[in-house]
């Protein structure tokens, strides 16, 4: 796989040479030494550097962010890929997710992810379960105004606002939204095959949006289900050409898989997209 230059990675993530170099002395990143001693960044070193600047914008505190990124370092054995991991902030820290499981990177302990586990969302008796709910008089009625409360209850109750995209899909099984937003919810609390089931709900209900289908993919790379995961980032592109981190994903995946001619593909359609 082609290396990249310092300029590549601040062109790439629109952080300047400056921060990149920053992050390459932080110690979680293993760049190599090029003509006259300068980096030059692997795949994986961009992978982390754009977990990083994402962390960053969800103001996670940058020595958490160090400190965790360090951590996730020196758990992950040498030469694994980080395309089986998905890192996301939590409060002032962050969590990794792996297989269904998330844990700490900085204490290596594995975090319980309470409230979703309780809340049965199965396609089949949603219906029923909805209708045995009493009526309340200042509940939203339609499908929409449970959408928008669920909208609004993601932030501070993840629990309700999976209630209320399920109250909305019991008026409207096909809202499309509903369902990949319930889906990302529940990839977050690591029910993966619930989530999937979503998001392909999505896909039947909403063709034109590439957003279901690239959810999809995240979630069949974390069951390890590299193939599928391929096939819905490809469908992500089908639908709009431009999304960039469709491409930046297969490039990532394509690598991971030695499909390197068609990871250099994808890669530089994103360098273009982002440029």
């Amino acid at each position: 796989m082609e290396s990249f230059t310092t300029r590549d990675v601040a062109r790439l993530l629109g952080l300047s040479e400056t921060q990149v170099r920053a992050q390459a002395r932080a110690g979680f990143l293993s760049p190599e030494r090029g003509p006259r001693n300068r980096y030059r960044f692997s795949f994986q070193d961009l992978v982390l550097l754009r977990t990083a600047r994402e962390l960053a914008q969800a103001r996670v505190p940058p020595h958490c962010i160090r400190s965790a990124l360090l951590g996730l370092a020196r758990q992950i054995p040498s030469g694994r890929s980080l395309s089986e991991i998905r890192i996301t902030p939590n409060g002032r820290g962050v969590l990794v997710h792996e297989g269904g499981k998330a844990w700490n990177p900085e204490s290596g302990q594995l975090q319980f992810q309470f409230g979703m586990a309780d809340f049965t969302l199965a396609a089949a008796p949603l219906a029923r379960t909805l209708q045995r709910w009493d009526y309340e008089p200042d509940q939203p009625q339609g499908a929409w105004e449970w959408f928008d409360r669920a909208v609004e209850l993601e932030s501070t109750d993840p629990v309700a606002a999976s209630r209320a995209y399920a109250r909305a899909l019991g008026q409207d099984p096909a809202l499309s939204d509903a369902h990949v937003n319930l889906g990302r919810l529940l990839q977050l609390a690591g029910r993966i095959e619930e989530a999937i089931h979503h998001y392909r709900q999505s896909i039947q209900a909403a063709s034109n949006d590439p957003t279901a289908a690239f959810n999809l993919g995240t979630a069949l790379e974390e069951i390890g289900r590299w193939n599928d995961a391929l096939a819905a980032y490809r469908q992500a592109i089908e639908v709009d050409g431009c999304f960039a981190d469709a491409h930046f994903n297969l490039a990532r995946l394509c690598e991971q898989l030695g499909r390197r001619a068609e990871a250099i593909r994808h890669l530089r359609a994103y360098k273009k997209l982002v440029e």
